[in-house]
């Protein structure tokens, strides 16, 4: 790791013109950490091994494509004025609100073509990718970059953070909200409670771990945005993030209430794949 005057380099490995960036190492370790996590619930579940893998080879490229077209669209005017800079993506621009939309209609492709309950797909998936959004975070740290306004290096001496936190907060001698850490460790957080809520017998029902998953990101995501920088903005008055996380934030409140009230036999989470092919097996032979 180089470090010049106490500011991290973002290039990890540089040999000839190639060069490897630290963000692009660290969301490669979110992604193998997520796909192993998931895999190995997936087969307590009782879903075929390779399910995951299978998944992750089309949700991951399409949910990079879905984050850079996201930001895109709300940067519309200055792409319309430079089109060559659309696929640029080396050059930053990606937003993960259009990767997880892309991604979560990936899986639903995937789910309706292979005949796999899309609730229980993901809530094996949601506690996953919630760390791979926490360490996915520290790329940002690496590249200075998604942090909020500017502080004083006494505020952030307050949080007692360490000093090669503190000082990656020094952008050209000025020292700013490190919101990076905040999104880490608030999805860090939510990742043990809902972990620890899923494996509690009879308590959620399939999809529900989902939907915790949106209730908890968004919440988080809301106030968050509310301190960065870089925001993306409909018009002057509305960042895109904040609206989209209240907008998920009450979706899934609701779906959540009327699934209970529509569905109050769901099956819950632990039951898994096992007990839903028992059940219609049992359900088929009332039938007959």
């Amino acid at each position: 790791m180089n470090v010049l005057l106490g500011v991290i380099d973002p290039i990890a490995i540089s040999v000839g013109p190639f060069q490897i960036y630290w963000y692009g190492i660290i969301i490669a370790v979110a992604m193998f950490v997520a796909i192993s996590l998931a895999t190995r619930e997936a087969k307590k579940r009782g879903l075929k091994e390779d399910t995951i893998i299978d998944i992750a080879l089309w949700a991951i490229p399409i949910g990079f494509v879905g984050a850079r077209l996201y930001y895109v669209l709300f940067e519309w005017d200055y792409y319309l004025q430079n089109p060559g800079e659309i696929i640029a993506i080396w050059n930053g621009g990606i937003a993960i609100y259009g990767g997880l939309i892309a991604g979560g209609l990936t899986v639903y492709w995937y789910t309706k073509k292979n005949g796999i309950p899309l609730a229980l797909l993901l809530d094996i998936l949601a506690p996953s990718v919630l760390l791979a959004q926490s360490i996915g975070r520290w790329g940002n740290f690496m590249n200075q970059e998604a942090h909020g306004g500017p502080v004083s290096r006494q505020f952030l001496e307050n949080l007692y953070l360490p000093e090669f936190i503190i000082e990656q907060m020094n952008i050209n001698g000025t020292y700013y909200h490190p919101t990076f850490l905040y999104e880490s460790l608030w999805s860090l957080s939510g990742f043990v409670i809902i972990i620890i809520l899923r494996n509690r017998k009879n308590l959620l029902r399939q999809g529900e771990v989902a939907l915790s998953y949106m209730i908890w990101y968004s919440t988080g995501r809301f106030f968050i945005e509310g301190m960065r920088t870089d925001s993306l903005w409909i018009g002057d008055f509305l960042r895109v993030s904040q609206a989209l996380s209240l907008v998920l934030f009450i979706g899934a409140i609701l779906i959540g209430y009327l699934r209970r009230q529509v569905y109050p036999s769901k099956l819950y989470y632990l039951e898994g794949m096992t007990d839903l092919r028992t059940s219609k097996k049992l359900e088929s032979d009332k039938k007959v």
